[in-house]
């Protein structure tokens, strides 16, 4: 049976810098609470489910609304298992049981101060664009331009370019990176690509550095809790 989009929240149990990251607290709440929550609160999706290798994830999960229909597999729970092969394997498996999707969105659960608006706004966008993927990004909290690889010397010589040598940050161009809180996707392209950054009809959802949070230590868990209790 064909339906419109499916949310799939990873979250796999093997974080070895931060054990139990995805069901670690923030405020109170499981931090995959909150991704589960705005994506279910946005009303863009036929299914929001969590792709997990983990019993006690499944568990919470499903406890705050996510489907959880099936484990995940474990050899795409693996360091190395790219988040376009995650996602294929869900919807290869949704197939078999009979569910097909014409749109994908990759939502991570560690970043949770994307909320529903965002969804709402990347849905809107692809629907203006008439593209195939949207992907979220933020202005680059600091510019490429004054950075480098450094020689085992430590000289500075060639650090920084020329060309740059005598500007300010004001006469930088505006550089933006991926944040990891939207991958949205046209089913179809990302299966024929395997990838989710597309070669054409691919576009930017442009998010604020102070929803762009991305949790990878307790220190980031500290960081957004501040965040959010400032926004309550």
């Amino acid at each position: 049976m064909k339906y419109k989009s499916i949310a799939i929240i990873t979250a796999r149990a093997g974080s070895k810098r931060f054990i139990n990251k995805n069901i670690s607290l923030l405020l109170g709440k499981p931090l995959i609470y909150w991704t589960i929550k705005e994506a279910i609160d946005s009303k863009c999706f036929d299914e929001v489910m969590v792709s997990t290798d983990c019993d006690k994830i499944a568990k919470v999960a499903k406890k705050y609304g996510a489907s959880v229909p099936f484990l995940r597999p474990l050899k795409y729970a693996k360091d190395d298992t790219s988040s376009a092969e995650t996602l294929i394997n869900v919807i290869n498996t949704y197939k078999h049981l009979g569910k097909e999707f014409n749109y994908v969105a990759l939502l991570q659960p560690t970043s949770p101060l994307r909320n529903k608006k965002d969804i709402i706004k990347s849905f809107k966008l692809l629907k203006k664009k008439k593209s195939k993927a949207i992907i979220s990004v933020c202005e680059a909290e600091h510019s490429p331009l004054w950075s480098n690889t450094l020689p085992k010397t430590l000289s500075m010589s060639n650090f920084i370019l020329s060309v740059n040598k005598n500007k300010n940050t004001q006469q930088l161009s505006t550089n933006y990176r991926l944040n990891g809180a939207i991958y949205l996707c046209e089913t179809k392209e990302l299966l024929k690509q395997r990838t989710l950054l597309l070669k054409k009809r691919i576009y930017a959802y442009i998010m604020p550095q102070n929803r762009s949070i991305d949790i990878d230590t307790k220190e980031d868990l500290i960081f957004a809790e501040i965040l959010l209790k400032r926004d309550i």
